[in-house]
């Protein structure tokens, strides 16, 4: 897409070189209208899941589409997806999803937790976002499977209760932001990701191991209620961040001035394939 004849909304998001992070949640069964904007495939993972599953799946991917075509220029209905073959192992069934229609440099990464969802959209670079909810609480066992050995020290030296379930929260979502940045996902092993729940960020975060080469910038962000929410974008980012609502409201997040760390597709298919969320 050629900036100079793009939407403002997409011109505004490339002049600062920032980030927009839209949150949102469905708490109904959306509109016969807006569910007629997915895809038939995104009506197939719709239906194949729970229905409760199923129409939160629905409205966050209604939301992405109403979202990105503010964006692009395009009906909601138009945007086509795929994804990236993995890093990994090149199978693009779960590689990093990706708007193939209409051509574009624009990124986007959508997670969700019950029936909030969380999207950042960026014109400069990779994103990651992870959204959990505080209330369901990460069990001792399973952070042994996620954390390294320092973070384990950390953790396990806070009290039992809501400091420590919320140190493994922090864990958890910046771990989940970057390999979703990187494009690796939950096949990567989190444990050689070191996130340092200790400083409140924002930091930077060695990829190394995870299918990736480089260093990101991580940002732990406002969220309703019990939510953590957490954003990845390549180190050295300086670009703002700033959080939307689907209702219009407009904030700027927490600036980002991070401590430095030491360094060390094709149309025809990409329209059968729905972005995970």
């Amino acid at each position: 897409m050629n900036d100079s004849g793009s939407p403002a909304e997409y011109r505004a998001l490339a002049a600062d070189r920032g980030v927009h992070v839209w949150q949102g949640s469905t708490r109904a069964a959306p509109p016969a209208a807006a569910l007629r904007l997915l895809s038939a495939a995104e009506h197939t993972v719709m239906l194949r899941r729970p229905r409760t599953d199923g129409l939160r799946y629905a409205g966050a991917h209604i939301a992405v589409r109403q979202i990105l075509s503010r964006y692009l220029g395009v009906p909601p209905a138009g945007l086509r997806f795929g994804t990236r073959p993995c890093l990994w192992c090149s199978d693009p069934g779960h590689g990093r999803p990706v708007v193939t229609g209409p051509p574009t440099g624009l990124d986007f990464n959508l997670s969700h937790a019950g029936p909030h969802w969380a999207l950042a959209v960026s014109a400069t670079g990779p994103v990651g976002i992870d959204i959990e909810d505080g209330r369901s609480r990460i069990l001792a066992r399973d952070a042994a499977l996620v954390l390294s050995a320092s973070e384990l020290t950390h953790v396990n030296g806070l009290t039992e209760g809501p400091a420590r379930d919320a140190a493994l929260l922090r864990c958890w979502t910046r771990k989940e932001a970057v390999v979703k940045a990187i494009g690796t996902g939950i096949m990567a092993d989190l444990r050689d990701l070191e996130v340092r729940p200790e400083h409140e960020g924002p930091l930077t975060v060695h990829g190394t191991g995870q299918g990736g080469t480089g260093d990101w910038l991580v940002q732990d962000l406002p969220g309703t209620g019990d939510l953590f929410v957490a954003l990845a974008r390549p180190a050295g980012s300086t670009g703002p961040v700033t959080l939307r609502s689907p209702t219009g409201a407009t904030v700027a997040a927490p600036r980002t001035e991070a401590v430095p760390v030491p360094a060390r597709d094709t149309a025809d298919t990409a329209l059968l394939v729905p972005f995970r969320s």
